[in-house]
Parts: C-alpha cells; structure tokens; sequence
C-alpha cells in the first residue's frame, strides 16, 4: 500500500505486523506516486467537485456515487469492477492481481 504523509497512517508498522501488508510513503508533493489514488479521486470528482460541503450532500446521492464507483470496471483490477473484486475477497476466491 502506498501513502502520502498524512497522519492516517501514524501506527503503519502496527498495521503491517497485524496485515502482512507493506506500506510504502509516496514524497511529498508527488501525487503520481500514487497512481491510483489519484485516478479514484478524479472519478468522485464526476460526481463532486472539489470543495463539496458533504455535510450538504444527501447520504442517498453519496451513496448512488458509490454504488456507481464500484460497480464500473477498473484497468488495475484487470477491468473486474471494486465490487467484483471485493467478493471475491470476502468469500476467499482466488484473486488474481498484478502487481
């Protein structure tokens, strides 16, 4: 997993050691160093624009969002939608994701 410096990932080693999963910082000001963050962001961004109050935004529209972000295929999951792929996880199928 690759992340910028924000303080969400303060306990990153504890998350590790519980997961398994590395985690990698991106530098700062280099957003291509996290290619596909930065392509989620522009999709919700289709559907708010930056500086959108979500306080102001009904839970039904964020959630149509969301049921339409899932459920449009995605090339980094080998055009498999986040829904598909998620399933799949839940229910222990083999996942196939490049790396």
């Amino acid at each position: 997993m690759t992340y910028d410096r924000g303080t969400e990932m303060a306990e990153h080693k504890l998350f590790t050691k519980e997961t398994k999963i590395q985690v990698y910082f991106a530098d700062p000001y280099s957003p291509w160093q996290r290619g596909t963050n930065e392509n989620t962001n522009g999709l919700i961004r289709q559907y708010f624009p930056r500086g959108t109050d979500f306080n102001q935004v009904p839970l039904s529209v964020i959630k149509e969002a969301e049921r339409r972000l899932n459920s449009r295929p995605r090339k980094v999951l080998d055009f498999y939608t986040p829904s598909e792929k998620f399933y799949q996880l839940i229910t222990n199928q083999k996942i196939a994701l490049e790396t």
